[in-house]
């Protein structure tokens, strides 16, 4: 479980990190809008790194920072930048969210997190792990209230949640002024029932943009609109 996951342009290694890398945090990284003028990336609670690797992968920016609280996968998190082709336009900081909207003047072109959503009491015995899954160690309304203050006024941040926290999600992005523009809601096939909501919000008020994914036909095999998101990472895609 702990080995070092490859991608096709990067390995990320894990074994310190309580969250593995997993399908959410793939497809957000892969799913998130980016273009040729993006200049500023901030990954909200990075974990081993992922998705400030993939928006790395994926487009010019700059400047790509990163931010985790817990000691061990910040540690792991540089080491990955490090090891990566992207090296010098990543940069990984040990802090939490609140700190860092006090210390931080800029503001960001795209913002993007896979945030901890078990917002039930989850234990595994694993104490890392648990504080990783459970939105008790940043609750959405933070997580909400802190990409509001750093994204720039053009920005859009991108996230994963829960389907069943979707409405409840947008209402607090709504009582900070930030609006869902792109909603994407992923099935693990046609006949299962929505399991995650990929979101896109900005501070303007447009006609949502939503759409459906569904991951597999069968067992392992994979939907052609999954296949085309994905393929630019995963080695056997």
């Amino acid at each position: 479980m702990d080995k070092p996951f490859k991608f096709k342009q990067f390995t990320v290694n894990q074994d310190k990190c309580a969250m593995k890398i997993g399908t959410d945090g793939v497809l957000l990284g892969a799913w998130a809008a980016v273009d040729e003028h993006l200049t500023s990336v901030l990954d909200i609670g990075a974990g081993t790194g992922i998705l400030a690797l993939q928006i790395a992968q994926r487009s010019n920016a700059e400047l790509i920072d990163a931010i985790e609280l817990d000691e061990a996968a910040y540690e792991q998190c540089v080491e990955n930048f490090e090891a990566s082709p992207w090296g010098n336009r990543l940069f990984c900081y040990h802090a939490g969210l609140d700190e860092f909207v006090d210390e931080i003047d800029d503001t960001y072109d795209l913002i993007i997190s896979n945030p901890p959503f078990y917002s039930e009491a989850v234990e595994s015995g694993d104490v890392s792990r648990d504080m990783a899954r459970q939105n008790s160690s940043l609750p959405f309304d933070e997580l909400i209230q802190g990409v509001a203050t750093l994204l720039s006024p053009n920005g859009i941040f991108a996230v994963i949640i829960p389907f069943k926290e979707e409405a409840n999600f947008v209402r607090m992005a709504e009582s900070n002024a930030m609006y869902p523009i792109r909603v994407t809601r992923v099935r693990g096939n046609k006949d299962s029932e929505i399991k995650r909501s990929l979101m896109e919000f900005s501070f303007a008020k447009v006609e949502t943009k939503q759409e459906e994914l569904i991951i597999e036909t069968a067992r392992h095999q994979y939907t052609q609109d999954y296949i085309k998101l994905t393929r630019p990472f995963y080695l056997k895609m």
